[in-house]
């Protein structure tokens, strides 16, 4: 894990926290075909989270779409229908040398986290945006962790906060 990423915080004195078990019943991962070696590192690395959380196997539905620009609808259409505690989004897009990344990785990110706003099931984000391959296969089970993995560590954990959150009703 890098120093920036998930940590521990104090609550502050006179305060309580709200925190949510890590808890899922029933996952669903979409993973994007495009740049297939770097995704499937992902998908392994999430789906064996997953299983070590205490997901059964047989209680996640892998879900395959053509690249990254594809993953906000199959996660939004997931989340819609009911039955999933959270949707793992995950997909590698690498820069290339024309503009098409930044449409690409903009509106891929923008989408995912409008799929779980819009629905209210964590949708969490395991798609990788890098400059080289090196930098992905990186991020992908190498030096720097998997995504894919923390990406179904986040997806457990917000399903279980949302849980632990109170609901009410929109005035």
């Amino acid at each position: 894990m890098s120093d920036a990423g998930p940590g521990t915080l104090r609550v502050p004195d006179g305060c309580h926290a709200v925190e949510g078990r890590i808890a899922a019943q029933d996952v669903a991962v979409v993973a994007s075909r495009y740049n297939a070696d770097v995704v499937q590192r992902l998908l392994d690395g999430a789906v064996a989270r997953l299983v070590e959380r205490g997901v059964a196997a047989d209680s996640i539905s892998v879900v395959l779409v053509p690249g990254a620009w594809e993953l906000p609808l199959a996660c939004r259409r997931l989340a819609e229908a009911g039955g999933h505690d959270a949707v793992v989004a995950l997909g590698c897009v690498i820069r290339g040398g024309t503009p098409h990344f930044e449409y690409v990785c903009s509106e891929a990110s923008r989408g995912v986290i409008q799929a779980a706003l819009d629905t209210g099931v964590p949708v969490s984000f395991g798609l990788l945006t890098c400059d080289t391959l090196e930098q992905a296969l990186a991020r992908a089970g190498g030096s720097e962790g998997n995504k894919g993995a923390e990406a179904a560590d986040a997806a457990l954990e917000m399903a279980g906060l949302l849980r632990a959150l109170p609901r009410g009703s929109r005035r």
